[in-house]
Parts: C-alpha cells; sequence; structure tokens
C-alpha cells in the first residue's frame, strides 16, 4: 500500500553498542547480514528495521515509505519541490531512493520488486 511505513533504519557510530542498545530496550534480536556493507536487521519487528554504520556524520533514523511505482513516486517528489535520488536496486528485493521533503527532512521510498538486478552482475 503506497505511503505505507515499512522499514527503518538507525545509522550507527558504534553498531555493537546501537545494537545492545535497542535489544535492551525493546527486547530486539538482530540477524547480521553478510554484503557489501555491515548490516543488521531486526527480527520479529513489524515494520522491520536495522542498524548500519553511519556514514558521513548521519543521525536520525531513516524511514522507509511504500510505492507502487519507483519512477513516478521520484519524480512526484521532485515535482513538489522536494529532492529524490535516482532509484537504487537492492538486488533480488526492489528500489529504493533517498529523498527529501520540502522541509529538509530525509525519508526513503521503497519499491518491492524481486527482479531488481545486481549491479555488479553486469
Amino acid at each position: 500500500m503506497a505511503g505505507r511505513l515499512v522499514h527503518f533504519e538507525f545509522p550507527a557510530d558504534d553498531t555493537t553498542r546501537a545494537r545492545d542498545f535497542w535489544a535492551s530496550l525493546f527486547g530486539w534480536s538482530f540477524q547480521s547480514f553478510e554484503g557489501p556493507i555491515e548490516y543488521h536487521m531486526t527480527q520479529g519487528v513489524d515494520p522491520g528495521g536495522a542498524i548500519y554504520p553511519a556514514q558521513d556524520g548521519e543521525r536520525g533514523p531513516i524511514v522507509y515509505f511504500d510505492v507502487d511505482d519507483m519512477d513516478a513516486a521520484v519524480g512526484r517528489v521532485r515535482e513538489l519541490d522536494g529532492e529524490a535520488e535516482d532509484k537504487q536496486p537492492i538486488p533480488g528485493i526492489g528500489w529504493f531512493s533517498r529523498a527529501r521533503d520540502t522541509e529538509g527532512n530525509e525519508f526513503s521510498l521503497y519499491q518491492t520488486d524481486e527482479s531488481a538486478p545486481d549491479v555488479d552482475a553486469g
């Protein structure tokens, strides 16, 4: 459903410390994923979330909203004077785009698409 919150992320300077904090606060558990970046997904939490190493001073949660058509959603954000990066694949899962509203609030768009390509496979 378009506009539904589907995922959240917390950038962290110390991912172990952050996982310990959220596990102690809410009882969350995490599964770590192998890949090009360190990424720890929550288990049994809806919507799902993750902790990853902060980059370039990132702070605050990043929320992902579901869209039906990533290209149309990116275009609409731009039409409304917001900012949106071009879509990027999450191989075999879908697409995402980091965006910013007219007030500077950061968020992300997400579209499920199992045919999203692996950029390294090409």
